[in-house]
């Protein structure tokens, strides 16, 4: 692994609730250690706007947050991603495009607050848990031991969080 900070890639089919979600956190998170991106297989177009009040509600700053192709990261002068990771099922199934160099995988699947239906509130609440649970993750992610690790015990540890 390099010294330079880790390219990580969050994928969801729409892009618009938990890969911005699981970027915004691992931007804060990994400030210096990591650079996250977020993108879909078919994108909605813009970020959903309870993902945009949960984000802002927790002093996020929304502003460059967009909905985006995954092809934007498999074409030259992307990034080198180091870590891909799936956060929908929907996702996890697709084949996806070869990425710049060769990073690792793992899926981490997130039931979708999207769907959620009922009150104000219990949509807000799925916004929130689905927060957690990525919160919760990534902070497991963000602390692994990355230069002691060999590749295959890394991806190894990337499978279980996803358990998780």
């Amino acid at each position: 692994m390099s010294d330079r900070p880790f390219n990580v890639l969050f994928l969801c089919t729409g892009n618009s609730a938990r890969s911005v979600m699981a970027e915004a956190i691992l931007n804060r998170v990994g400030v210096g250690k990591f650079h996250a991106y977020s993108a879909g297989s078919q994108p909605k177009g813009q970020v959903l706007a309870e993902t945009i009040r949960l984000l802002e509600s927790l002093d996020y700053d929304t502003s460059s947050f967009r909905s985006k192709s995954w092809s934007e990261f498999a074409q030259p002068g992307a990034p080198a991603l180091d870590f891909v990771f799936t956060v929908c099922d929907d996702a996890a199934g697709e084949s996806c495009p070869l990425w710049p160099g060769q990073p690792m995988t793992a899926h981490w699947g997130i039931p979708d607050p999207a769907a959620a239906t009922g009150s104000a509130a219990e949509v807000a609440l799925a916004f929130k848990q689905a927060y957690r649970l990525l919160a919760q993750r990534i902070g497991i992610f963000a602390a692994l031991p990355f230069r002691s690790l060999d590749r295959l015990s890394l991806q190894a540890k990337l499978r279980e969080i996803g358990r998780v």
